[in-house]
């Protein structure tokens, strides 16, 4: 005996996900407009599919653009010193970024704490929009040790690691907490995020291969395309 017939948006919905599947992310989808035509179904029911995947991030609307594959969540091991373009290309994707802000200036004090410097020092303020694929990822802020703050002056689109490397400084320890929180107006444009959207903000301390505090980052990542991994052990007590 059979089961009950799908509903006429339950048919859109596996449509939609077939297409998903044969897609790569940032691929455009089917309109609602398009779909009411295929399916012979009312704006409503077009929508309420397009809703259900876009809950299970699975496609995102752009409004007044379209529909499009969203990215695979990509997996980041929490407290990971690799880069974001480290990360990125271990797994096969293209890495560009965009420079919002590029400056030497004052810490804040948290960067203070962090990096273990002065209140009057001078650091570096790097902050940019990193792509994969030509995604947008995450937004990220890194503010650099006085020691090294020169390296944003030699900074391309490259890795800032790399700059690093290059300056002696090999970057091989870090420590990280996260939190997600809703998205700002300016983090749902440049992460292209639909209105009360979250991210995933990843605050970290990378340390050079004498223990020195390199960088501290604050990394905003849209939460839809990011799972992060966490390593535990169990400590000296047993527990």
């Amino acid at each position: 005996m059979s089961g009950p017939r799908p509903t006429r948006y339950e048919e859109i919905a596996a449509y939609m996900r077939e297409l998903v599947a044969e897609r790569e992310p940032g691929e455009r989808l089917p309109s609602e407009a398009e779909l009411c035509q295929r399916f012979g179904v009312s704006r409503m029911t077009a929508r309420h599919a397009v809703q259900t995947l876009e809950r299970e991030h699975l496609l995102h609307r752009k409004r007044g653009v379209g529909t499009f594959v969203s990215a695979r969540p990509v997996p980041r091991l929490l407290g990971s010193p690799l880069s974001f373009s480290e990360s990125m290309e271990r797994r096969g994707a293209a890495t560009t970024s965009e420079t919002l802000d590029s400056r030497h200036g004052v810490p804040d004090e948290a960067d203070v704490k962090a990096l273990e410097i002065a209140a009057d020092d001078r650091v570096g303020i790097l902050e940019r929009i990193r792509y994969a694929d030509g995604i947008p990822m995450a937004i990220e802020r890194a503010v650099l040790a006085p020691s090294c703050a020169g390296v944003i002056e030699h900074l391309d689109a490259g890795s800032l690691h790399d700059a690093f490397e290059a300056a002696g400084r090999v970057p091989s320890r870090a420590t990280a907490q996260v939190e997600a929180r809703p998205a700002t107006a300016r983090e749902c444009e440049l992460l292209e995020l639909e209105p009360g959207g979250v991210v995933l903000c990843e605050r970290r301390v990378i340390y050079d291969q004498d223990e020195l505090p390199l960088e501290h980052t604050e990394t905003r990542y849209a939460a839809d395309r990011y799972v992060f991994n966490v390593m535990m052990y169990r400590d000296e007590s047993g527990r």
